[in-house]
């Protein structure tokens, strides 16, 4: 390890691989430090066609296409009533190669992506702390490392790159962090050996099935060695509080998703129940002098479109090419490093409306397509992450309004039987 590097990228998941593995490419001296050693546990299995891109640009499509990763062709969603509704097949809106993703064990993706940073001139180090960030007056120029060996250590840089996901380094520190307070939600996973799939390609797809109360949602994502991932996902108070252990909590939900119960009718468990609270979070400052937050650092959604490994590998794509450009320039200011994001947020707000529908229990997506057929293709568009051109929301032209007069009717119901009940 050296004394000083152009960029350090924090954090080995795929939004710092994909940043590290570009700005090393490009000919600049690039160190990234993963804390826990390589290959490591992480939740998010399932992908987004667009990903396609930027797996293209780093190199590592043949290995994706070799590797014993399921393929994802299609989603689907079961209805709290246990109506489940067409499958989207990507490859109906568009017949290229790239409607065609993967669910993955994260361990092996994400190490794959690690490897891939050093391949393209990346020094990569595991088991190495962030112990603090160095900074000249406003501006960062380095971290205090300890490395896995013990020894501790400053190391400078031009730019730092924060990937450390929802541990959010620079956000915790600066005070960046803002939890959504409609997205309070928590999920309790584990994983199955011998879940019911459906046949053919279908097999391979991810499923959401709400529960029979809306109260919670379920997802189900098919891994390789007849492994799927399965988890529940509610908000906090309802899901944790005073119900008693994750693994009782999930077998509760579990009852009210016959759906589910169907498809798990002859599986075993082969983990334990892991937990996630209150993921969903923005930033309100994306980047500084000297930095720069990228994937889960910069924020989180919801899992419920797996949207979160597409948005790590692109904004790891764009904060990578903003780098690059700053370096060659000697412009490392905020305003440089932060030049992508707004077109970013720009595509990214409709998957934020999206999830905010699906979460509005008065609302339905079924009826919707029913009664506006002509956004059948956007919605897919939508699914597949295709998010950044001009157009992408269209949908909410009319979702919207129907969102709202969904919610007045179902206001008014519930003032109707409140009226009734009291007389």
């Amino acid at each position: 390890m050296k004394e000083h590097y152009d960029c350090i990228v924090v954090g080995g998941g795929p939004a710092g691989s994909t940043s590290a593995a570009l700005v090393a490419e490009a000919g600049f001296s690039t160190l990234l430090v993963e804390r826990e050693k390589v290959p490591r546990f992480h939740v998010g299995e399932s992908l987004m066609p667009e990903t396609y891109w930027t797996f293209e640009r780093l190199g590592v499509l043949d290995k994706m296409k070799k590797s014993d990763f399921v393929k994802k062709v299609s989603v689907q969603f079961v209805s709290s009533s246990g109506a489940e509704s067409q499958p989207f097949f990507f490859k109906e809106h568009d017949s290229r190669e790239c409607a065609q993703t993967w669910q993955v064990t994260r361990s092996e993706f994400d190490k794959m992506l690690f490897d891939n940073a050093a391949e393209k001139g990346a020094e990569c180090h595991d088991e190495t702390r962030v112990m603090d960030i160095v900074c000249e007056q406003d501006r960062v120029v380095g971290v205090t490392l300890k490395t896995a060996d013990g020894v501790v250590r400053d190391v400078a840089c031009k730019v730092l790159v924060d990937a450390t996901g929802q541990q959010a380094l620079l956000a915790n520190r600066l005070g960046l962090r803002v939890e959504n307070p409609k997205l309070r939600k928590v999920a309790i996973w584990g994983y199955y050996r011998g879940a019911r799939r459906e046949p053919g390609e279908h097999g391979g797809a991810t499923v959401i099935l709400h529960t029979q109360e809306k109260k919670s949602w379920f997802w189900y994502i098919p891994l390789a060695d007849d492994i799927t991932s399965i988890g529940v996902v509610g908000d906090r108070d309802y899901l944790l509080k005073g119900r008693g252990d994750p693994s009782d909590v999930f077998e509760d939900e579990l009852v009210k998703c016959p759906a589910l119960v169907d498809r798990l009718m002859n599986a075993e468990l082969t983990s334990e129940f892991r937990t996630a609270k209150e993921f969903s979070y923005t930033t309100k400052q994306h980047a500084g002098d000297g930095w720069v937050m990228v994937g889960d650092a910069w924020g989180f959604i919801d899992p419920v479109y797996s949207s979160g490994v597409y948005f790590a590998l692109r904004t790891g794509e764009l904060a990578a090419d903003a780098i690059v450009a700053g370096l060659r320039t000697g412009d490392t200011s905020a305003s440089q490093l932060s030049g992508w994001y707004e077109d970013f947020s720009a595509g990214a707000i409709w998957i934020r409306k999206l999830v905010d529908a699906y979460y509005n229990n008065d609302f339905s997506f079924g009826r919707f397509l029913r009664d506006y057929p002509q956004h059948g293709g956007n919605l897919t568009d939508l699914l597949i992450g295709r998010v950044f051109y001009d157009g992408a929301g269209r949908i909410f032209d009319d979702m919207e309004p129907e969102l709202a007069k969904a919610t007045e009717a179902a206001e008014q119901k519930r003032r109707l039987m409140a009226d009734e009940a009291k007389s």
